[in-house]
């Protein structure tokens, strides 16, 4: 399978990569095929310009490189932190021109933009990857936990993915060396369960 995993996270000594390496090695492991965009190292514009709104619009080659990679993704992985309930701004920015009229979604005939899409991509497994300074309880009782809403119903129920898994790693601040070990196996296994090894075919031999 296809596997998109995106991350974003400013310091290449973080948590956040620890994990989207052990998310990279996993799948790599059950013999996927990964395409791995680390956003900040990348240094991935997140500015939509307007010209890029249009369901025709003209795109740069990069962004046009995105689209393609993302519709062809059997399995979509995002790893960021959680800052102030949203993703990261370059994270936002990747959605912004990434998830596109035509690409993510389109809407049926007659339907100006104020309907529901109808949801185009082909991946049918996502996994959403936090990290959070914030205990779950306070989370929960809070805030509502609204990065759980965004993933899910704001964004990849409106393109046709339902089958969405989230797990937040908290709370990282004050978290143990072995907390951290555990938490790289959890994520590991996470990977292993949800993108499990392709069986072959008989008739594919």
């Amino acid at each position: 399978m296809k596997i998109l995993v995106i991350l974003a996270h400013p310091t290449s000594s973080s948590f956040n990569h620890a994990i989207a390496g052990a998310v990279c090695d996993a799948l790599r492991g059950n013999g996927h095929n990964v395409i791995f965009h680390d956003l900040y190292a990348e240094s991935f514009d997140p500015l939509l310009r307007k010209d890029e709104i249009p369901e025709k619009g003209t795109l740069p080659e990069l962004i046009s490189q995105h689209c393609e990679e993302f519709c062809l993704a059997e399995g979509i992985v995002i790893v960021h932190p959680n800052w102030w309930g949203q993703p990261p701004a370059i994270l936002k920015g990747w959605i912004d021109r990434v998830f596109r009229p035509g690409v993510a979604y389109r809407f049926v005939e007659g339907d100006s933009g104020e309907g529901v899409p109808v949801g185009l991509l082909k991946a049918r497994v996502v996994l959403i990857l936090n990290t959070s300074n914030t205990p779950d309880m306070r989370e929960h009782s809070v805030f509502g936990d609204p990065l759980d809403t965004l993933w899910k119903r704001c964004i990849f129920e409106l393109c046709g993915v339902s089958n969405v898994h989230r797990r937040m790693f908290t709370v990282v601040v004050t978290s143990t060396p072995d907390e951290r070990r555990k938490w790289l196996e959890e994520a590991g296994e996470l990977v292993r369960r949800l993108f499990p090894v392709k069986v072959q075919n008989s008739k594919d031999n």
